[in-house]
């Protein structure tokens, strides 16, 4: 059994579902669950649906479910056009799906509040309306397919916005309703990023969780591998719409690949790996737009040799450097500066620490204002805003010969305003001014990757 993930370009229109399908045609043999995410700018119209009816505004609320209603039932239509039948069929599910998403939507809008319950149920209709369309069109391509609700096997904690997965109960339900859906079937589909509580209650795993969706559903049916079909030819030594001359990467190990996820690399979701590593299972990213393509294998330590492999980037961060005397010879310091970035639910990327100072480095996105007044009581806290992060990331980088001077060079122009190195071997991470990153990382990447000769293991 493999796992076939594919995300929202990959899912964009009647192009796209058409490739898609044929694609996993080829692999009937293999037995595929087919995980899907909305189509293409769908969540973000979903978002766009709860804040308009939040905000109240009847008006913007309908027009923008309007728009979502005749994006599906186009698609359906177009999609099943040579088979009336389940044209009318996908089009009245469509529309059952739109009806009671209008309903609830109408519903906030009228009393201007929106729970973050009611948030997740509105955001999760991107994936249970491609879903729906793509099983009906698989059908209509003579790929006997059953369509499986991931809300009833994917469980969460109580968190709607960012679900933590209750792996124990998903691994208990998945095999047994995967197994049940496939009997007389060629595959099966169900969705991404959705998922419920223990209760019954709708959640999601957060922005960005149908990789995570099925990597978690991998792990439970213990499969032979899991397909991230995306449109890029997998994973490359850094962003190319950053970076030029970027190389493919035809193979990565599991702890390089979270690295690059993590410190910014989007071509996975960051939790993706985990699950994976639990159960050894490899992970292809692949092109849905080339899909005779190797793409990039995403393996187990011992089959990847060391070397630098990616420089990953966050665009904006921002640093927060906490000054205490009280530092110096006291045990428990650390602990409650970070029980304070816990408590406030903030989380830290970078960590560097001397004799009486603390530097971490946090998404700007945060809201640390709360943060910063709590540490302020008993540290002097300086919070410097507009800076980005750089990772150098691959294998036994450290024991390289000349890594760090390769790393340094470009950045004689620079400040740096911070320096960590991964405990791990993996990654060399450094902060810089928010401005200077895009010729930072152009020339970090020429260095690194030009003349890779001069790196040797020692």
């Amino acid at each position: 059994m493999i796992i076939m993930k594919f995300g929202g370009t990959s899912v964009a229109n009647f192009e796209a579902i058409t490739r898609t399908i044929f694609i996993i045609g080829g692999k009937l043999d293999q037995k595929p669950v087919v995980v899907v995410s909305a189509l293409s700018k769908v969540t973000d119209l979903l978002y766009r649906i709860s804040d308009a009816a939040a905000a109240k505004d009847s008006a913007l609320t309908k027009d923008l479910l309007a728009q979502l209603r005749q994006r599906h039932v186009s698609l359906a239509c177009e999609l099943l056009e040579q088979n009336p039948v389940q044209k009318e069929s996908a089009v009245g599910r469509v529309n059952a799906i739109c009806d009671e998403l209008d309903a609830l939507a109408n519903a906030v809008c009228a009393v201007g509040e929106l729970s973050d319950r009611n948030k997740a149920i509105i955001i999760s209709n991107g994936e249970l309306l491609s879903s729906t369309i793509i099983c009906f069109a698989m059908n209509a391509k003579g790929i006997r397919t059953n369509w499986i609700d991931a809300r009833k096997m994917m469980i969460t904690n109580d968190s709607y916005l960012k679900g933590e997965p209750v792996v124990e109960e998903i691994v208990a339900r998945v095999p047994g309703m995967i197994e049940e859906a496939y009997k007389g079937m060629d595959a099966v589909i169900t969705q991404g990023f959705i998922a419920s509580n223990m209760a019954g209650r709708q959640t999601v795993l957060g922005r960005g969780g149908s990789d995570y969706s099925a990597s978690l559903i991998g792990m439970a049916v213990d499969a032979e591998r899991i397909e991230i079909w995306t449109d890029v030819d997998g994973v490359r030594t850094a962003d190319p719409r950053k970076v030029q001359n970027t190389k493919y990467l035809e193979k990565i190990s599991f702890e390089e690949a979270a690295e690059m996820a993590h410190f910014g690399a989007k071509v996975l979701h960051p939790l993706t790996i985990e699950p994976a590593v639990k159960k050894n299972i490899p992970i292809y990213v692949l092109n849905s737009m080339n899909p005779s393509g190797k793409g990039t294998a995403i393996l187990r330590n011992e089959l990847i040799e060391d070397g630098v492999k990616s420089v990953s980037f966050k665009e904006n961060i921002r640093v927060i450097n906490i000054f205490s005397m009280r530092m110096i010879n006291t045990s428990g310091f650390l602990r409650r500066v970070f029980e304070i970035f816990s408590e406030n639910k903030v989380s830290v990327d970078l960590i560097s620490t001397s004799e009486a100072n603390i530097s971490v480095t946090v998404d700007a996105s945060e809201n640390v204002d709360s943060t910063v007044s709590a540490l302020s009581e008993f540290a002097d806290v300086i919070v410097d805003d507009d800076k980005a992060q750089v990772s150098v990331i691959g294998k036994n980088i450290v024991r390289l010969n000349g890594m760090l001077k390769k790393t340094f060079a470009p950045l004689k122009r620079c400040n740096v305003y911070m320096i960590s190195q991964g405990a791990s071997f993996v990654n060399i991470s450094f902060v810089v001014d928010r401005e200077e990153l895009t010729e930072v990382v152009q020339d970090l990447h020429d260095h690194l990757f030009d003349h890779p000769e001069e790196l040797e293991t020692f």
